[in-house]
């Protein structure tokens, strides 16, 4: 009885925020001239949570002929305001069956969903005003890469095999396909955030959740806004060493919760030194001023989402790959080191996992930590190439000196802890 008491409560609740937002939305129409506000919505989703226990074990159907029901009396009330005031909209109905489907699910199902999905729906009815400039603001290359992004994650992402295909299982195209699709996100997250935010602010939001993912993805996508934007070269450096720096820390992290906790806390002196010495350099470059000496709020590139690039990188990845596991049949146990140098330069948490899950009687954990800091050298130079090579010189260099400064403190302290 408690129980279900309980989860009356929740479908009440849940109809009331949906209802409080249409009722204030709503809150200067005369009494008795909205269809629904905060007495109908929460009424209705107290009559979901209602029926759903009178129905029992059968209760669904029963909740289907009250949600027919309660969509009839809705639309009908829907269309003589609609004839009063002119305005006509679907949405106060829709809200109105979402609060009645939400108090059966906390009857039904699980009241913790029925909340989530209550508090979402009032967030995506108050925010109707930015919503609707957002879309008015999209142009139509910006839209387009929007449904490039979301048929690469959401449609090719899911069917492709995630297993190795190659004699010598190196390449899983699930994984390759993720780093095209990481490159092709930094891009567009990158973006929009400097639209919103200004050039400065969104490339380092760009970069930081770049690091997370990929920092060698987010360094390609800046090298390549390099090119479009030149006066941006000193922020975009600074965004591509904090986006190495969050991969020093992220190292650590993944080291700890998947592998060896011990094993991260000897990766986490040197790659502490790499992160901080990457973000001071990054903070340095982060407060001049562009070349043009404006910090206007929105970037001037023709495409937010570059496939064809996100995929020559993605292919250049699988061969280093490829290479990588080539190089560690032929050099055996004596090649660790040289498998770090090659495999860091395209992923350093592939490396730093393999190496961690050797026993000790394979590698000492001193050796381990010098094999990851190699990765982490290569990794870091192959950036530098990037920026040089797909950015300009002086981009080039902005990343590669600093990059060399953070290697040589994670190095001195590695030589420090011995």
């Amino acid at each position: 009885m408690i129980e279900i008491l309980g989860r009356l409560l929740v479908s009440l609740a849940v109809g009331l925020l949906i209802g409080l937002e249409r009722g204030w939305r709503s809150r200067d129409a005369p009494e008795g001239g909205r269809a629904a506000g905060l007495r109908t919505l929460g009424l209705a989703g107290l009559l979901g949570g209602v029926l759903a226990v009178i129905g029992g074990a059968s209760g669904v159907l029963l909740v289907g002929f009250g949600l027919l029901a309660l969509a009839l009396v809705l639309t009908v009330f829907q269309v003589l305001e609609a004839r009063a005031t002119g305005n006509a909209s679907a949405t106060g109905v829709v809200a109105g069956l979402l609060a009645f489907g939400f108090g059966a699910l906390a009857v039904l199902g699980d009241p913790v969903l029925a909340i989530a999905g209550g508090v979402s729906t009032t967030v995506i009815l108050a925010f109707k005003q930015p919503l609707h400039a957002g879309v008015r603001a999209l142009s139509w290359p910006e839209l387009r890469a929007l449904f490039v992004l979301l048929v690469m994650t959401a449609l090719v992402l899911p069917i492709l095999p995630d297993r190795t295909l190659d004699p010598w299982a190196a390449l899983n195209p699930r994984r390759i396909w993720l780093l095209a699709v990481l490159i092709a996100g930094v891009s567009f997250v990158g973006y929009f955030a400097m639209r919103l935010v200004g050039r400065r602010g969104g490339l380092m939001m760009a970069a930081l959740a770049g690091g997370l993912a990929s920092s060698t993805a987010t360094t390609l996508s800046f090298a390549r806004l390099v090119r479009q934007q030149p006066p941006l070269c000193g922020w975009l450096a600074a965004g591509t060493l904090f986006a190495s720096g969050m991969m020093g820390l992220r190292v650590v992290v993944v080291v700890a919760a998947a592998v060896d906790r011990s094993f991260a806390v000897q990766l986490l002196g040197p790659m502490a030194a790499f992160a901080a010495a990457s973000f001071l350099a990054g903070g340095v470059l982060l407060t001049r001023r562009p070349a043009d000496g404006v910090d206007d709020p929105g970037p001037r590139v023709g495409n937010p989402v570059e496939l064809g690039a996100a995929l020559k990188f993605a292919a250049l990845i699988a061969v280093l790959m490829l290479l990588a596991k080539l190089s560690a049949r032929w050099l055996g146990r004596w090649g660790v080191y040289g498998l770090a140098a090659v495999s860091g330069l395209a992923d350093v948490d592939a490396l730093t996992l393999s190496i961690a899950g050797m026993s000790a009687a394979e590698l000492t954990r001193s050796a381990a930590t010098l094999a990851v800091l190699i990765g982490v050298a290569a990794n870091t130079l192959a950036k530098s190439v990037i920026a040089g090579l797909v950015g300009t010189r002086r981009h080039g260099l902005l990343v590669g000196v600093p990059g060399l400064a953070a290697l040589l403190a994670a190095a001195a302290v590695y030589a420090f802890i011995g």
